[in-house]
């Protein structure tokens, strides 16, 4: 955001100079505030309020200490870089009087008197209390820690480093009013407003500009007041929604509520501020913004929830089934406190779709609070083409009662160049389109084959006897590499097993997952069903012959040399797995009752003769594909843990109680049992 306005301004400020028409900077005037209690309550409320504004957000460098300035802000004119603000006596603020202090913080005026650039939010700090601003000079001179760190100079390019012409900026732009209570309003309206108009600077990002980069409008009851911005490489969605206090709240809190999750600068302002607030003011901001809206509160998705024809009869239906609907479901709700809904969001159906798209490009991570204890991560889609990208985002916006706007290849294709994302190596493995089958002779034949792996349980229920489907083991219907995808898979059969001691079919393979992976009856191998699941893995066989190499295959093995600790497998397994499987391995359903994560153990799982109920083998699944929503890796953002981690996690839950097989006892006849087989 600041980025923007810097730029911004600094054109200005340029233009002005360059017409003759600077101010000359005028000293601060002596303060007109009592003078400062600087003991431990006011360095703590001024703490407080430093959270609240988010101070850190731009003064403190990534591993950098504390307040100590060099975030530098590039635009295209140029770099800026934060000010150490610690007050260090020489490179910090130690020699700033109150009076220097109160100028900068809300007049813009540096301690030397120097016009600052509106990167510093003054324009909002302007209306903080004259309390506050003591409470905050206490803090900066006493609670934070003195750091001898020297400014970095700005290398704005001439013209625009000429910072004169922001005293007639100010003059045409700048509102200095302080605050003033609504006596229309309550204590905890006006308490609201205050913090969203001051410290919170909400308007700095979620009001629309003018032409001088000033915002348009700072008064909440003009209609332009944080309605929405475009904030390159993001779009600030409006505040004027229809969101109820509660979720307001609880968003800012957690950084996800039952309409969207945190992304872009949101989650920083989540995870560094808000998230420390207390609760009686979120409430209080809460209060003064659902009041903004003319909504009626009522959460979106409750009016979505169906599955739309178009998932499996257009090309960004079946592109975002295979690659999003995991994660955020068939019927765009996602999963309650895991994975945000895309239905009723209003960052999916914003008429600037800048954001939907740069999310998909390059995935984002949730915000890191204390009230979850775990943050989840988007995959990056920049693999995908744009025209892939454009079709799904549009299934997206225009589906589940959404009525955004369908995107173009060519947004998708400028917006990758504004992110300067370096074009993706190629990889030797071939991830098969869904949206491809449409094009096949044979294509109702295989979208009901891509359907029959993917919804296994909800379209065969007198096979399946529990919650698993064929994408449970092979992710994305068997189109991601080291997940035992189908591909080249047809080309090996018929072949040699040794679990079954003779030549078996594809067709005794998959009849075998689901007698045992998911617990259930096998098909007639004449029928529907299993012919279309045979087509659309043959689909996937490309030119793999029955004595070729099959890039991707199977699983990444774990040592075999490795001794499990089972003990310490439930251990990992609270920190890793049980966010999404829950601590009892139940799994758990999305919000329309469909399964979205698979149960580990219980009725609901795999039985003992099933291969994932080896442990080396589950080892292997669990090294290479879990957790899921780990990093920004394309498509899953799967895998991360260290084979030792996986096999002790594996140890863990393949030996929690779940469904006997009786006919493993029959298993390798000839005398080649596994060490880890389940007997």
């Amino acid at each position: 955001m600041n980025r923007l306005i810097v730029a911004g301004v600094a054109v200005v400020a340029a233009g002005f100079g360059a017409l003759g028409w600077a101010l000359t900077p005028l000293p601060a005037p002596a303060s007109m505030l009592a003078a400062p209690p600087m003991d431990e309550a006011a360095v703590a409320r001024g703490a407080y309020l430093a959270r609240l504004g988010d101070c850190g957000a731009c003064h403190t460098a990534k591993d950098g200490a504390p307040m100590a300035g060099g975030v530098a802000f590039d635009t295209p004119f140029g770099r800026v870089t934060s000010p150490n603000i610690t007050p260090d006596p020489t490179t910090g603020i130690g020699r700033y009087t109150l009076a220097q202090f109160e100028g900068a913080l809300r007049r813009g005026v540096g301690g030397a008197g120097d016009n600052l650039y509106p990167a510093m939010p003054y324009p909002s700090f302007a209306r903080i209390s004259d309390d506050d601003v003591r409470s905050l000079y206490a803090y900066f001179i006493k609670g934070v820690a003195p750091v001898d760190r020297p400014n970095t100079p700005d290398a704005m390019r001439f013209p625009f480093n000429i910072r004169l012409g922001l005293g007639l900026w100010k003059t045409a732009f700048f509102d200095p009013r302080r605050f003033v209570d609504d006596p229309s309003q309550d204590g905890q309206w006006n308490r609201g407003a205050y913090i969203v108009e001051g410290l919170g600077h909400c308007g700095a990002c979620h009001t629309p500009r003018g032409i001088g980069m000033q915002e348009v409008t700072t008064r909440p009851e003009d209609a332009a007041y944080l309605s929405g911005a475009t904030v390159p490489p993001w779009y600030a969605v409006s505040l004027r929604n229809a969101w109820r206090p509660d979720a307001i709240a609880q968003f800012l809190k957690t950084g996800v509520n039952g309409h969207a999750a945190a992304f872009g600068s949101m989650t920083e302002v989540v995870t560094d501020s808000t998230q420390y607030v207390s609760d009686a003011d979120l409430a209080a901001v809460a209060g003064f913004l659902a009041s903004l809206s003319t909504g009626s509160g009522a959460p979106s998705t409750t009016v979505a929830g169906s599955v739309p024809e178009t998932l499996t009869t257009t090309r960004g239906g079946l592109g975002y089934d295979q690659f999003c609907s995991s994660c955020h479901g068939r019927d765009g709700r996602g999963a309650p406190g895991v994975f945000p809904p895309l239905a009723g969001n209003d960052s999916v159906t914003s008429d600037d779709p800048t954001s939907v798209v740069h999310v998909a490009l390059t995935g984002w991570r949730e915000a890191t609070t204390r009230h979850a204890n775990h943050a989840f991560t988007m995959p990056a889609y920049d693999r995908l083409s744009d025209t892939e990208l454009a079709e799904i985002l549009t299934f997206a916006r225009t589906n589940w009662g959404n009525d955004g706007a369908a995107i173009t290849a060519a947004q998708v294709e400028a917006q990758r160049r504004a992110l300067a994302l370096a074009p993706t190596p190629p990889s030797p493995f071939t991830v098969w389109r869904f949206a491809d089958m449409l094009a096949a002779p044979n294509a109702d034949q295989l979208v009901l084959g891509m359907r029959l792996l993917t919804e296994t349980k909800a379209l065969l229920p007198d096979n399946v006897g529990d919650a698993l489907t064929c994408s449970s083991c092979h992710l994305n219907g068997g189109t991601v590499a080291d997940a035992s995808p189908f591909n080249g898979l047809v080309a090996l059969f018929p072949t040699y097993n040794a679990r079954a001691g003779r030549v078996i079919s594809i067709d005794d393979r998959i009849n075998g997952c689901f007698q045992r992976s998911m617990n259930g009856k096998p098909m007639a191998t004449d029928s529907k069903a299993m012919q279309a699941m045979v087509a659309a893995m043959a689909w996937m066989k490309g030119d793999t012959t029955a004595d070729g190499a099959i890039v991707g295959r199977g699983f990444a093995e774990v040592d075999a040399a490795l001794v499990p600790d089972r003990a310490r497998g439930e251990t990992l397994f609270a920190a890793n797995c049980a966010v999404c499987h829950g601590l009892d391995g139940r799994g758990a359903k999305a919000v329309g009752g469909q399964w979205l994560i698979p149960p580990l153990w219980g009725d609901e799982s795999f039985n003992l003769g099933a291969g994932m109920a080896r442990t080396f083998i589950a080892a292997s699944f669990v090294k290479s594909n879990m957790p899921v929503a780990h990093s920004t890796s394309f498509p899953q953002g799967q895998g991360g843990l260290a084979d030792q981690d996986a096999l002790d996690v594996a140890d863990y839950f393949t030996h929690r109680p779940r469904p006997d097989f009786p006919g493993k006892v029959e298993d390798w006849p000839k005398g080649e049992t596994p060490k880890d087989a389940r007997r």
